[in-house]
């Protein structure tokens, strides 16, 4: 296996790090010394500790982003107006695939979003670009067919908790004693009983005001 080179080293550091510490919790310095890396090679890599949290945020979220926009792709080559629970399947099944049971890199992944959607420093809320903004659009507006009573405020209030929830719940999986010792159906009923939680959800009335 190829030695990993020093850009990969420190992402791969800063993922460790942010996931567990949350973003102002880490250091530049700790991200440095787990990765074995000099303390200048942040800023020559990445320019400053946000934008490596961005690079960080990014590399995770690619693959669940492209699973998203090929599962919305599949239901409107279909019908112009998929059902919510097409439209929650499609949406929160990639973040099951990109956090499986038991496994560390599913966890990390489950435990950085959790950071980037609670932690309260500025720079965890600007590290989206024009591909995640795309994705949540898109949705944004599939549900908005689906849902024509909503408000897209409130949409995208309920479309956060689709990853509030899904991150929440990986996170405690990973976190039980002995996950390896979970019946394989547990990741499997998760994801579908998820998915029929997330369709009520999505589906519930319009909040009063």
């Amino acid at each position: 296996m190829a030695p990993r080179d020093t850009r990969t080293q420190i992402l791969d550091a800063a993922e460790h790090l942010f996931a567990e510490r949350g973003y102002r919790g880490t250091s530049v310095r700790a991200i440095t010394d787990l990765a074995g890396a000099n303390l200048a090679a942040v800023g020559y890599h990445f320019g400053s500790k946000a934008e490596l949290l961005a690079t960080v945020a990014r590399r995770l979220i690619e693959p669940i982003n492209a699973a998203q926009c090929a599962g919305l792709d599949r239901l409107l080559a279909r019908t112009p107006d998929p059902a919510v629970t097409e439209l929650v399947e499609a949406f929160a099944g990639p973040l099951f695939d990109e956090m499986p049971t038991g496994d560390e890199g599913g966890a990390r992944t489950s435990r950085l979003i959790m950071t980037i959607l609670s932690d309260p420093a500025e720079e965890v809320r600007s590290w989206t670009g024009p591909a995640e903004d795309t994705v949540r659009e898109r949705y944004l507006a599939a549900f908005g067919r689906a849902l024509p009573g909503l408000s897209p405020e409130e949409l995208r209030f309920r479309m956060r908790g689709i990853l509030a929830v899904t991150a929440v719940d990986r996170v405690e999986v990973y976190q039980q004693r002995s996950p390896a010792c979970l019946p394989p159906v547990a990741g499997e009923a998760a994801r579908h009983w998820a998915i029929t939680f997330l369709t009520a959800a999505m589906s519930a009335p319009p909040t009063g005001t």
